[in-house]
């Protein structure tokens, strides 16, 4: 709907007003909106809180007024987008409310298990450079990236991402049903196949092809696929690692136990060919404060979301030709395979931060890792072809 109508006057009405605070018993934001059911503007409030302290009622209503202009101006009309009239709703107590739907089933195992979905979906939002905050963008393009955060970044089988889809396609019809949002965002997610592997594994000659072409092009990401392929470190770790989390006397980088997945602290090896690309790149440079892969993929003290890993893969992978079964996650597929090749099954293990069945719950004997790993070639490599000066 445009910004401007006109009406069987002759005189032209500007389509809505700007969105407005009023101070009182009752905080609210209003604004009017062209109505054509009754052929005149029509007043619409937004009440705020009357919980919240005064810092905090001004904090929420600038948030609705920054949403509801940025809607209006899109063309969005509350009076013919009636569906979307809850979509302001805070997302969190879309969630609270769900859980107290959940806690009313009567069995127990299907509670735990969809509570720990609950708990899972937000550790997704926390991980997001930019939060979701509202129930409207709960949408499809949020969705897919939390099924792909499932599938990819947690190493999840193709049955338990299909499994993730179908609970969030309930969660979706359970907003649907109180007006939170219009329409299912999962139902054009598609299930995936659990008899096969889609991604796979890359080449010795894909690897050379993508290194020659992230020198010349894109050397920050090349340090972000060479972490990948090396360290074994996870998309969702890498976009939390910091520059002071990176040793050189050590030649290991920390994950912390606040954002590995199995929420254990780590010391990973670096490998020889990181290192001085990192130097190149001049990374050490920057603060320790400063987020390792921030804007651009250099180090910035804002945080980068960690889909934007698979993004920039997508560009290069076009650009090659690449076919869409070979992913960012490949690369840790590759760099397993190739250094259990070269060092052992275990060194692997060890250095991917995995443990079997056998195993689990049980203490597993590191083997010097660290020494291994640094002296590991692979098939990836910066520097080799360097003259000696």
């Amino acid at each position: 709907m445009c910004s401007n109508f006109r009406t069987g006057k002759s005189s032209s009405l500007v389509g809505y007003t700007p969105p407005t605070l009023h101070k009182g018993v009752r905080w609210f934001v209003d604004f009017t909106a062209w109505d054509p059911a009754i052929n005149a503007m029509r007043r619409k409030r937004y009440y705020v809180s009357g919980s919240l302290t005064i810092s905090q009622k001004k904090a929420r209503a600038n948030e609705i007024m920054q949403v509801l202009t940025r809607q209006l101006s899109q063309g969005w009309n509350p009076w013919v987008n009636n569906d979307d009239t809850r979509g302001h709703v805070i997302f969190e107590n879309c969630l609270q409310r769900y859980e107290d739907y959940v806690d009313r089933m009567d069995r127990k195992k299907t509670r735990q298990s969809y509570h720990s979905r609950v708990n899972i979906l937000r550790e997704f939002i926390a991980s997001l450079a930019s939060p979701i905050k509202f129930a409207y963008q709960f949408d499809q393009s949020f969705c897919n990236d939390f099924i792909d955060w499932i599938y990819l970044d947690r190493e999840s089988s193709p049955r338990t991402r299909n499994n993730y889809r179908g609970w969030l396609f309930g969660l979706a019809e359970f907003m649907m049903a109180r007006k939170y949002i219009s329409s299912n965002p999962v139902e054009r997610i598609k299930v995936m196949p659990e008899h096969e592997k889609f991604r796979k594994d890359l080449t010795p000659e894909m690897l050379k092809c993508m290194q020659t072409y992230l020198e010349e092009n894109d050397k920050p990401f090349l340090l972000a696929c060479m972490m990948q392929y090396y360290t074994l470190i996870r998309p969702g770790e890498l976009s939390n690692l910091k520059i002071g989390d990176i040793s050189l006397k050590n030649q290991t980088v920390f994950v912390s136990k606040k954002f590995s997945k199995n929420h254990r602290d780590a010391e990973v090896g670096l490998n020889k060919s990181i290192i001085k690309l990192m130097l190149d790149l001049g990374i050490f440079k920057w603060p320790d404060t400063h987020y390792l892969f921030g804007t651009g993929f250099l180090p910035n003290r804002e945080k980068m979301g960690s889909d934007q890993f698979n993004k920039r893969w997508k560009k290069m992978r076009a650009t090659l030709r690449w076919s869409d079964c070979y992913q960012f996650y490949s690369l840790k597929d590759t760099g397993i395979r190739d250094l259990a090749n070269a060092a052992g099954v275990v060194v692997a293990r060890d250095q991917a931060r995995h443990s079997d069945i056998t195993t689990t719950n049980k203490y597993i004997q590191k083997h010097g890792v660290q020494e291994v790993t640094l002296g590991f070639e692979g098939n990836l490599s910066y520097g080799d072809n360097e003259k000696d000066e």
